[in-house]
Formats: structure tokens, sequence, C-alpha cells
């Protein structure tokens, strides 16, 4: 059973391609992200400008003509219609102790923007250290504690601005 693709093209235009039209298409690598590519008789320069794999959007350039290209196949599309979105997250706007402890180390202050898995403390539980790194990129709104502090489990620690 040949697998469809459901491909949008800048957001305003709609195809259903199948494998066996994919497979159609004469493609040659030329350089990285260069390709050239022929189909019905007609020949084009391709060029892959920006990829995201986890969101399967890409920008591609061809002919000197750029566009923004989202593919979906079966399962993409049907998990969409069921509410969900592919490579979405949650957004965390705050940080939790996970459990009751000592704050040993704080590595950030409010304003400072953090990337995601930068450090933003220390926490001591049972006798070992826990690093907090940040969930996502983000600029601190507020710190809730300071160093030498004793916590409680889900005690608020640090937010983020939205």
């Amino acid at each position: 059973m040949s697998q469809s693709f459901k491909v949008n093209v800048n957001k305003s235009f709609n195809f259903d391609i199948s494998e066996t039209d994919s497979s159609h298409l004469n493609s040659v690598k030329l350089s990285n992200n260069n390709y050239h590519v022929l189909h019905d008789d007609s020949s084009y320069k391709a060029e892959i400008i920006t990829e995201d794999f986890y969101k399967k959007s890409f920008e591609v350039k061809i002919n000197n003509n750029t566009y923004n290209i989202n593919i979906n196949n079966e399962l993409d599309v049907l998990i969409k219609e069921m509410g969900f979105e592919i490579g979405s997250s949650k957004i965390v706007n705050n940080i939790k102790a996970p459990m009751p402890g000592l704050i040993l180390e704080i590595n950030v202050e409010i304003g400072q923007e953090v990337k995601e898995n930068d450090t933003l403390l220390i926490l001591e539980a049972m006798k070992m250290e826990n690093v907090l790194s940040s969930p996502r990129a983000g600029i601190i709104k507020s710190v809730s504690v300071e160093k030498g502090d004793a916590v409680d489990k889900n005690q608020l620690l640090i937010e983020f601005e939205a």
C-alpha cells in the first residue's frame, strides 16, 4: 500500500501527493542543500534553505522563488484531527521543587535570558545534589527562593515570563 502525504505550501495551497507521485521526480543532489529536479520535461533548481524535521516544515527556494512547505503523512493528519499537534510541547512557565530539599545554588536572576537546558539552580535532597535545568528558552520573571532556603515539594522556585 502506497503512503500518501498532505503538503501545504505557503499556508495557502494544499496538495495530496502519493509515494508513487514522488518517485516519478527525477532529482540529482548537486551539493549539501542544492538539487536539480526534472519533472514533466521541465528543469528546476531547488535549494533547501531551512528545515525542521520535528515540525516537518521546510523553506525551499525553487528557481529563485521561496516557498514554505509543511508535509504531513496520514498519521500526522489523524493526530491533528484528534486535537494534538506533532512536535508541539507544553510551555512550562514555572519551576517547582520536585522534592523537599535545600537550595545550594541559584544560577539565574530576574530578567535574565536562559536557553533550554541551562542550569537554573541546585537542590540538595537526600544527600544528593539535583541540578534543575531550564525546560525551555525564556526570560526569568521571578526567583522565589534564596540560597540556603529549605523548600517543600511543589513549592514555586522560579517563574518564566509568559
